[in-house]
């Protein structure tokens, strides 16, 4: 998994890894969790890969938008 760059210094997210068709993320919390094209959207999916690169708001995004996730990693 790549470090989450935190550009805010305050996000719930530690780390991500972009998949095809999914993003992978961990968590400040020891969690991590898939998200896919199929559970969450893929119109989300594109979102939350445009914010984890970006460093920012992904978080927030996942917390205002709960896009379903396809399964509890950790």
């Amino acid at each position: 998994m790549k470090r989450y760059d935190n550009l805010n210094g305050d996000s719930g997210v530690t780390a991500y890894e972009i998949r095809h068709d999914a993003v992978e993320v961990a968590f400040v919390n020891g969690s991590a969790y898939l998200y896919t094209d199929a559970s969450a959207g893929a119109d989300r999916i594109a979102e939350m890969r445009r914010l984890a690169e970006a460093g920012q708001g992904l978080s927030a995004y996942i917390s205002q938008v709960q896009p379903g996730y396809e399964m509890r990693l950790r």
